[in-house]
């Protein structure tokens, strides 16, 4: 059903239960293919209210019952390790990252940190040789390097959340569900007899189920920087009462009467700015990327690839110009909602080679770089196929 050519023949490894369908089959593949499977689950420590109990997210104390009650079902030890601090760090982050006037991608830093860093480091402790988890991604080892591709299920595909994760990581890291569509993955796991084969899936980030930010940062008394709404020439339109209420495209809840489609265009919090545009302007020309992460390829200082600058996005052409770890990211056409403190992940077709956290960027009006030189280093033209 499932192999990993690299690790051996009955490897023991940990799997990551979330206690969703995905993580769940992904168990159940393992332990029919012959791996020694033992079921780990995540406490966040985040107490929900009740009226938030029912929402879709995922470390919830229902999440909990599900993962203990599908690894008994399939004859999986089981353990739940509190990760309370970790995640008292994501979420300082998180909240930090609104006041500097960023949009944070805690997905990703928690599949970087805690699903492949510290349950890493859990699996050695009891002797497992990799950690698997519910990612519609897939990943092979070849010649000593991983190559990661998208999932199968291009509407599941969950490859771009793991741009930061290192190499040395993701080697120890198995993804069963990654040649599988969704609706094929909740067949088996009604065949295989898992409770959580209806269950809905998780939407919403873990600490935050309501999945309005604001209200997190009013639960923790997080400091606003209240001021004005200004177009890009300066002019006032409005007031706000927090620039942390603000990302980057942003179009709804502006509360500015005009003709035309507004967007957020730039969050100075210092000054208390929220800058707005049109459509035009809201687009950018390039980028700066930093804390680079390169998989499975050594890297040119030039590199054409495509780049996908949100979980959402249809992936860009672009041009990569390395500089240590940060890098200048020219798009080929302008592109929308390019925001601070998302990920950027970089594609070789369907092969995620890297990305990084996008630092700033260069809207329309700004004089374009120079495109693709004879040294770009381009895809392979098997890669990805």
């Amino acid at each position: 059903m499932f192999s990993a050519p690299h690790l051996p023949q009955g490897s023991r490894v940990v799997a990551a239960m979330s206690g969703g369908v995905d993580s769940s089959v992904a168990a159940w593949i393992l332990r029919e293919s012959g791996f020694e499977v033992l079921g780990l689950f995540m406490r966040n420590g985040v107490k929900l209210d009740p009226t938030e109990a029912h929402k879709k997210s995922c470390c919830s104390l229902t999440d909990a019952r599900d993962a203990r009650m599908v690894s008994a079902f399939l004859g999986l030890p089981f353990q739940a390790v509190d990760l309370s601090g970790e995640f008292g760090g994501l979420i300082e982050h998180f909240v930090s990252e609104y006041q500097r006037g960023r949009t944070p991608n805690p997905c990703a830093i928690c599949n970087r940190d805690l699903k492949m860093g510290r349950l890493l480091d859990f699996a050695q402790d009891l002797d497992a040789v990799a950690v698997a988890t519910g990612h519609y991604a897939r990943l092979e080892v070849l010649d000593g390097r991983v190559h990661l591709y998208r999932g199968v299920d291009t509407h599941k595909d969950q490859s771009y959340q793991l741009f930061s994760v290192p190499e040395a990581q993701l080697a120890r890291t198995l993804f069963p569900l990654g040649d599988l569509e969704k609706p094929k993955v909740r067949e088996m796991a009604r065949h295989a007899g898992l409770r959580t084969s209806q269950k809905a899936d998780s939407q919403e980030v873990c600490f935050v189920p309501s999945n309005n930010y604001r209200e997190l940062l009013e639960q923790r008394g997080t400091p606003l920087h209240p001021g004005l709404i200004v177009d890009s020439q300066g002019k006032q339109l409005g007031t706000h009462e927090g620039t942390e209420h603000f990302t980057i495209g942003q179009r709804r809840g502006l509360r500015i009467a005009s003709g035309r489609p507004l967007y957020v265009l730039e969050i100075l919090p210092a000054e208390g700015l929220v800058i707005i545009g049109d459509r035009e302007e809201c687009k950018a020309t390039s980028m700066v990327v930093e804390d680079l992460n390169w998989i499975g390829i050594e890297p040119g200082t030039q590199i054409e690839c495509s780049v996908q600058h949100r979980y959402h996005c249809t992936p860009a052409k672009a041009v990569v110009r390395r500089e240590g770890e940060r890098a200048q990211v020219d798009f080929l056409e302008p592109q929308m909602s390019v925001t601070p403190g998302q990920g950027a992940a970089f594609y070789w077709q369907d092969r995620l080679i890297g990305g990084g956290w996008i630092a700033s960027t260069t809207r329309m009006g700004i004089a374009a770089a120079e495109g693709p030189s004879e040294e770009s280093v381009a895809a392979p033209a098997q890669e990805g196929q």
